[in-house]
């Protein structure tokens, strides 16, 4: 099956006073149609900008994209020019942003929101915007929607802000979506409403999704490859499945053995992974993840380890990958 979206050896990077912040450095990925692909890693690993690469949305002058290829239905997004990217954001590509009340407009009705995308890509008059609108309120579950139509984000709960977001991006009928933390702030039963509704989307619509989170919880459940970001690269690609069941990164490994399991004992310690991320207007020799990682070798110090094949379509950039079961097996569990 031929990618949908293939990114290749993407580089952006920022000029800040402290130096050059390398936030997304060298990274290669892909999206097929109608699959959910997750970008996982903590804060400042670069999973957003990259997103925000794909949809031309760098702020510049500090932010720009110094190399690479982003190539959406075999058309090199880097090499449009500003009006026929503004004509593929929403149409082809969407985003639902991490924070809606901050992505929705706060003195234009919903009902505006929501029209002014088919008007503008679809070309659909007032009348036929409008009905568009209340089928979409209805598809993500937001009832009573001639009278939600009229009303303001403020009066919307920050689930249904974010249900809204989700219509937004569907509005035009895209063939992908980027979802950046679309659970955020909200409580664990909306998360899990939000998250099963864009899920089901997807399957019924056909819509792929690249899925941005730090949460493995939902990575697990509503993922079928994952991508683990640290320090601006990939450092592991998989099957949801295959990285669940046999991490081949110590990072990977500790993001998690630090989320809570009910498959665990009760006395099971988690196991926080020691130490910040590295600056990345600064980053060390070698490998980035070498100054917390208990499973450092002396290689590891010196030689920055490349995103290698270790079984089937299993990825890892780790000097220790081929042994790292080994070697965690010989480790003792942390008990209470």
């Amino acid at each position: 099956m031929e990618d949908l979206l293939e990114v290749r050896h993407l580089r952006t990077q920022f000029a800040t006073a402290a130096g050059i912040v390398r936030a997304v450095d060298d990274v290669s990925w892909d999206v097929r149609p109608g699959e959910t692909v997750a970008l996982v890693g903590e804060s400042g690993c670069g999973k957003s900008v990259s997103a925000l690469s794909i949809m031309g949305l760098v702020s510049a002058p500090a932010g720009r994209i110094v190399e690479g290829q982003i190539v959406f239905k075999g058309r090199d997004l880097l090499t449009l020019p500003e009006n026929a990217m503004r004509q593929l954001r929403g149409m082809e590509i969407a985003m639902v942003f991490q924070e809606p009340m901050t992505s929705l407009n706060p003195v234009l009705t919903i009902g505006r929101q929501l029209t002014e995308p088919c008007e503008i890509h679809l070309g659909m008059t007032p009348d036929q915007s409008r009905a568009r609108a209340i089928e979409l309120l209805g598809l993500v579950g937001i009832s009573d929607a001639e009278r939600r139509l009229r009303q303001y984000p403020h009066q919307f709960s920050g689930g249904m802000r974010q249900r809204l977001m989700v219509a937004m991006a569907l509005s035009c009928d895209p063939a992908l979506i980027l979802a950046d933390e679309p659970t955020t702030a909200l409580d664990v039963t909306i998360q899990a409403q939000i998250l099963e509704l864009m899920k089901d989307l997807s399957r019924r619509l056909g819509v792929a999704m690249v899925l941005i989170t730090h949460n493995l919880g939902i990575v697990a459940r509503y993922a079928d490859r994952v991508n683990v970001m640290y320090a601006g690269k990939i450092i592991e690609r998989g099957t949801a499945r295959e990285i669940y069941s046999n991490a081949r990164h110590p990072y990977t490994l500790g993001l998690l053995r630090s989320v809570p399991r009910l498959d665990e004992p009760k006395r099971m310690k988690l196991a926080p992974i020691q130490g910040q991320p590295p600056d990345l207007t600064r980053l060390p020799p070698g490998c980035a993840f070498a100054p917390r990682c208990a499973y450092c070798v002396e290689r590891c110090s010196v030689e920055v380890p490349p995103l290698e094949v270790v079984d089937g379509a299993h990825l890892s950039a780790c000097w220790v990958a081929r042994d790292l079961s080994e070697r965690v097996a010989a480790s003792s569990p942390v008990t209470a």
